[in-house]
């Protein structure tokens, strides 16, 4: 096959794509070490992109009829801009797929997608050990910010906040 044959194209995700884009979620965790916090189902996403009410949307990359890479996306809000934003939960590309246009066109096409939507920001997270995508990233225009952290809380810790009345001690009393 020559490359003038082959087929590459990113479109909307649909129902039918849920497999393919958790087997590729699994492939990220694993790129990432961190599959031991890896539960996302079939039906977990199904509900997420396509159930009742939505939270997410993705793109997924094709090469050929196959499905080798997604982004996974869901609006945030900017309190100072007053306006919506785009959030990129994850960008992936399978490694033999790498250097293909596939990620730059995800990121070229939610980017129009903010402006469509009239976001004030598009924005996403890297892990600081990941210098290749930090390079991707900042090829394609992004600014790494330095002075700002996650913050995250989940599991019994999460469970223990919604209980403890929001003190964080345990004790309903302020």
């Amino acid at each position: 096959m020559t490359a003038s044959t082959i087929r590459a194209a990113v479109r909307a995700a649909t129902p039918a794509d849920v497999g393919a884009l958790i087997a590729l979620m699994r492939e990220l965790a694993e790129y990432e070490k961190l599959t031991h916090l890896f539960i996302a189902t079939d039906a977990d996403l199904r509900d997420a992109l396509f159930g009742a009410r939505p939270s997410a949307e993705a793109l997924v990359a094709e090469k050929d009829g196959h499905i080798v890479g997604y982004a996974l996306f869901f609006h945030n809000y900017s309190t100072f801009l007053g306006r919506r934003g785009l959030y990129l939960e994850d960008l992936y590309v399978q490694p033999s797929q790498r250097g293909s246009g596939l990620g730059s066109a995800m990121l070229r096409q939610l980017a129009a997608l903010a402006l469509e939507r009239q976001c004030g920001r598009f924005e996403w997270s890297v892990l600081d050990w990941n210098q290749t995508a930090i390079d991707f990233y900042e090829k394609m225009g992004a600014s790494v910010l330095p002075d700002w952290r996650i913050v995250r809380i989940t599991g019994a810790a999460l469970e223990r906040l919604a209980v403890s009345g929001g003190n964080g001690n345990g004790d309903s009393k302020q």
